[in-house]
């Protein structure tokens, strides 16, 4: 009867050791259920990163279309010479305007959008000089004979040439590439939202 015992007990626990187990298992199976859930709704609680549209790139571009970026105030000496039956008409100017240059937005921009590296990369037109504003001319010195006299035609040819001198000079001085610069600055801090960077590409140049 002793060993009958003793066996009945070593049951009673070897059972007991058993549903112990189970629980521990099923208690440990129970608590990852619940973690795996709570992650799931927390992944559904987190909205997605905002997205940025074409439209709304060629928008925001849209009230820039034509983007003066940089100005610039010139000064140039102009001569006119002009020789006609033997007499000679010349005159000497000093002029000044205001230069101002950028870029026109209208004129082959393209807009590139790659949402997954939230990068924007937007190819405008090179700078051009967009306005030239004569402030003052000074004749410092004019001439004509009797049979050579200043016309019409030649102040017409003489306002022409200070206008293209004017626009040599502006371009001679670094104008167009600080308008270059300038414009992507500007171009940069206007589309970069929502996380997004922003590349800006001149369309003459190789990317």
């Amino acid at each position: 009867m002793t060993d009958s015992g003793l066996d009945s007990r070593q049951r009673r626990v070897l059972t007991w050791g058993l549903v112990a187990i189970a629980l521990a298992a099923a208690l440990s199976l129970a608590v990852m259920g619940v973690r795996q859930a709570a992650g799931a709704l927390a992944d559904l609680g987190e909205p997605a990163p905002p997205q940025i549209t074409q439209e709304a790139v060629v928008e925001r571009l849209r009230e820039v279309a034509r983007l003066v970026s940089s100005e610039m105030t010139v000064r140039d000496v102009v001569t006119y010479r002009q020789t006609r039956f033997g007499s000679t008409k010349q005159t000497l100017l000093v002029v000044t305007a205001r230069v101002s240059a950028g870029i026109d937005l209208e004129k082959g921009t393209n807009i590139e959008i790659d949402s997954a590296a939230r990068q924007i990369t937007v190819t405008v037109p090179p700078a051009e000089i967009m306005s030239l504003d004569v402030v003052n001319v000074r004749t410092y010195d004019e001439s004509a004979g009797l049979l050579n006299p200043f016309r019409p035609a030649d102040r017409d040819l003489i306002q022409r040439r200070i206008r293209a001198q004017l626009v040599a000079t502006a371009n001679q001085s670094g104008l167009l590439e600080h308008a270059d610069r300038s414009a992507a600055t500007i171009l940069r801090e206007l589309l970069a939202r929502e996380g997004y960077t922003v590349e800006i590409r001149r369309a003459d140049m190789p990317g």
